[in-house]
């Protein structure tokens, strides 16, 4: 059952809890921000702060308050809160530090939620929160939200950042600002989830350092998806836990990162890399919504800018579509015969100040099949220029919106060169202002629509030592899942020629014992009599061996990894294979369980990819039987997944009709 959270994040009445500079502050923002309900000072001298009568303690008060500020130190706001929640108060910010965070604090952590009992805390060690739509805050400082209608929710972890993110001058509006702090009672997830309630919220944006309660962020991602509000993330802090004990391939080429990222993916949250794109991508949410396609256009005045967004998309996934004919003889008749017509379109400056020219041309490029369209426009600065000769592309994009009702987007290649009134203007007008082409490449291509996987998160848990199976055995193990391995013979010399003087090679010949053979020399391959087992065997130095039929048709080869991230749950990594897979650094991961069409998701994204299908008329792999055998991977992970620690197949050799584990490497304990 979910925590209430609409008194604390939608209150009528705030009470703020302490003196100095911190507390007085949230009572003057409270003031600024004109809050339509009562605010309650709370201290023990004070006769009143701001102007408004204070009180000597909550147990003073003339009400129930929805929503407090606590302000005080570590061991008062113990007391404050238990007082709080024994008067049924709606919720509280505890904005001491000194508990969790700290390697003394976790007492008074424990304490602080034992007080708190059934009432929500967010913190502590956090400002608290910002409800610029109902002009609410419990917010110790300055900030830079306005009143706003409707309007994006952003979340965070860092206090500081949020202020920062709240001083933007690129036309987002901003609903509520959260931040989280330690999380001790009430997550990052639980928060966003109460907010979905709230039919104001546009899109949600988290900044988010560490995951906590995946579960919970797994119920808000498919809460989300069934009310169609997009979430988008910055995350930051990549771990190395998940490496530190691992033994195989995997981890060192999957990276520390791939954890969140799988998570992440399997969340259908979007993921970008710096503020900037966060601001923009939650813009564009805002204003339209998710994207269908990465199909794009551009239209713009100069062959340079063309140009430059032509180069700088590129590398990302967002194409321009050529254009169609319809396109082409529209243009043409708005342009004239000196233009050349192409996506991107540079319709040279012929028709500025010609707001009805301007509005055929615009609409022109407009299509179905378009996603977004760019119009590229710098202003100029308003202080040593004149910016009314710029009304007139502001009047034909917003009238291209009216009579196309086409997704369309105003860029500057400079983020400075979007004035926040020009960004106030067009977004009324259902333009998409947007500060810089990097950000609103890296937008577009992060709003693309996407959804939660339907396969429940496996809970993490920590790393744990655990040993090593033999290669023999973790091939069996596997092969008891549906994976397809060699035939096999281990033991001595004599012991293993007796049992294959029959079988016809080629052969394989292994040492034991080592987890990267290769690297020392333990594999040799194309083994065709008994003389040539015995004189390979007499340069390994092991007693025991191990023997195996040679795959003698393949494909290409695969690595196939799962590594238990502690912080994230089991991750599996998809790349090229073989003694050459840390060179070709060729992977893609994603969370267990995946799909099936997650799991080909990652295969095509792979460099090698073009291999299995049959590149340049060379023979193509079964893809639905290598998915197959990956999946046993992951089957095999998830029946064993409170005593294993790592599995990697490497090579995974792949033929026209099979995948076949040509090397296993298993560490798990005893179930």
């Amino acid at each position: 059952m979910r925590t209430d959270l609409s008194r604390l994040f939608r209150p009528k009445s705030i009470a703020v809890i302490g003196g100095g500079a911190w507390c007085k502050s949230v009572t003057e923002q409270l003031i600024k921000s004109e809050f339509a309900g009562d605010i309650w000072p709370v201290h023990p001298r004070a006769e009143d702060i701001c102007g408004l009568p204070a009180y000597p303690t909550a147990i003073d008060l003339p009400g129930v308050p929805d929503a407090t500020f606590v302000g005080i130190n570590k061991e008062a706001t113990i007391g404050a809160v238990e007082r709080l929640g024994r008067m049924g108060a709606g919720g509280a910010v505890c904005f001491a530090s000194g508990f969790g965070e700290t390697n003394d604090g976790h007492d008074a952590n424990a304490r602080l939620l034992k007080a708190a009992q059934n009432m929500p805390i967010l913190g502590p060690n956090c400002y608290g929160m910002i409800n610029a739509l109902d002009g609410a805050s419990l917010w110790p400082d300055q900030h830079g939200c306005r009143p706003v209608d409707t309007g994006v929710a952003i979340l965070t972890q860092s206090s500081n950042i949020a202020i920062n993110l709240t001083m933007q001058k690129r036309g987002l509006p901003i609903g509520y600002v959260i931040t989280c702090g330690n999380q001790a009672q009430l997550t990052m997830a639980n928060a966003a989830h109460a907010l979905l309630d709230d039919p104001r919220v546009t899109a949600i944006g988290f900044h988010i350092e560490g995951f906590k309660d995946l579960p919970g962020w797994q119920s808000l991602a498919r809460a989300a998806a069934a009310k169609n509000i997009p979430l988008v993330a910055l995350k930051v802090g990549a771990s190395a836990e998940a490496q530190a004990a691992t033994v195989s391939h995997t981890a060192s080429l999957a990276g520390s990162d791939a954890g969140a990222a799988a998570v992440l993916d399997h969340l259908g949250i979007a993921r970008v890399h710096d503020l900037p794109t966060f601001i923009e991508t939650l813009k564009l949410l805002h204003c339209t919504g998710p994207l269908t396609s990465t199909k794009i256009a551009s239209v713009s005045c100069s062959g340079g800018e063309a140009s430059l967004i032509a180069d700088m998309a590129d590398p990302t996934p967002l194409t321009f579509p050529p254009l169609n004919d319809r396109q082409k003889t529209d243009l043409a008749t708005a342009l004239g015969p000196k233009v050349a017509l192409a996506n991107p379109l540079d319709y040279h400056t012929y028709i500025w100040r010609d707001t009805d020219a301007m509005t055929q041309a615009f609409s022109a490029i407009i299509d179905p099949e378009i996603a977004l369209t760019f119009l590229i426009v710098d202003f100029p600065r308003a202080d040593i220029c004149d910016p009314s000769d710029w009304e007139c592309v502001i009047k034909a994009a917003i009238r291209t919106k009216a009579e196309t009702g086409g997704t369309i987007a105003m860029v500057s290649t400079l983020p400075e060169l979007m004035p926040e009134d020009v960004a106030a203007t067009l977004m009324t007008g259902g333009i998409i202002p947007m500060n810089g082409v990097s950000e609103a490449l890296g937008a577009v291509t992060a709003a693309q629509h996407r959804l939660p996987s339907p396969l429940d998160i496996i809970d993490p848990t920590p790393n744990t030592d655990a040993p090593v199976l033999t290669e023999a055995a973790a091939k069996a193990a596997l092969n008891t899942h549906g994976m397809p391995v060699p035939q096999t013979w281990d033991g001595d010399l004599d012991t293993i020629l007796a049992q294959t003087r029959t079988i016809a090679g080629p052969f394989v010949l292994k040492t034991t014992g080592l987890s990267h053979k290769s690297d020392a020399g333990g594999v040799v391959l194309n083994l065709r009599t008994e003389d040539d087992i015995r004189t390979a065997a007499s340069k390994m130095g092991s007693q025991t061996l191990l023997l195996e039929t040679m795959i003698t048709d393949p494909i290409a080869e695969l690595l196939v990894g799962v590594i238990k991230d502690p912080a994230h749950g089991f991750v599996l990594t998809l790349g090229a294979g073989g003694i050459y897979t840390e060179l070709l650094q060729d992977t893609a991961s994603c969370l267990v369980p995946a799909t099936r069409d997650r799991i080909k998701q990652c295969l095509t994204q792979l460099k090698t990819y073009p291999r299995l299908i049959g590149y340049r008329n060379s023979p193509a792999a079964n893809i639905e039987s290598l998915i197959d055998t990956i999946d046993a991977v992951q089957n095999f992970v998830i029946t064993h997944q409170n005593t294993i620690e790592e599995v990697e197949i490497n090579p995974l050799i792949v033929t026209p009709s099979s995948a076949i584990a040509a090397d296993a490497l298993i560490r798990k304990r005893h179930d």
